[in-house]
């Protein structure tokens, strides 16, 4: 289901934040080429946005991925997710990574699964400018990020996946 390419792809995204701004918007480029703004294009669903901006960060987003999007999106498992959410992963390149945008869209539209290439958004925005945004200070982590029905940052999770924080995204749902 999910490739090792196209969890390579999401490790690039990143950061260590609080909840900084509750307005973000994050632009990007879908592997269609069509441009997206988030949280705005999961409006009136809640909307999961994985960073990473570092591949320190892989393998702890690696842990993270796979059981949020079989409880959110796949609504798969014991503990599926009653809500309507959409999972998003957000390529963040910043420093020397800034070069691997072109091949990193290319080679996962050629060889990831179309489902899981379909909820990647490559960063348009200055990255710098966006991880400030989200009070992102550290780079060597995975943050998730969720935004409400109407799109305003009410909760975020970062570092190591355990289930208790896999939980608390989905209580912040409840509130």
């Amino acid at each position: 289901m999910l490739t090792r390419l196209t969890l390579l792809a999401i490790a690039f995204i990143g950061a260590d934040c609080a909840l900084a701004q509750s307005d973000v918007s994050i632009s990007g480029e879908t592997t269609e080429g069509a441009t997206l703004e988030l949280p705005g294009a999961s409006r009136g669903k809640f909307c999961i946005v994985a960073l990473a901006a570092s591949k320190k960060a892989e393998p702890m987003l690696q842990e993270w991925y796979e059981p949020a999007y079989l409880r959110f999106v796949a609504k798969q498992g014991l503990f599926a997710s009653e809500h309507e959410v959409e999972l998003w992963m957000v390529p963040v390149f910043t420093g020397l990574n800034k070069t691997a945008f072109g091949p990193v869209m290319k080679r996962l539209k050629e060889e990831a699964d179309p489902e899981i290439a379909r909820h990647v958004v490559f960063v348009k925005d200055d990255a710098a400018t966006l991880l400030a945004a989200l009070g992102i200070k550290e780079k060597d982590v995975p943050y998730f990020f969720l935004f409400d029905r109407i799109g305003k940052l009410v909760h975020q999770e970062h570092g190591n996946f355990t289930v208790e924080k896999l939980d608390a995204l989905e209580e912040a749902m409840n509130e």
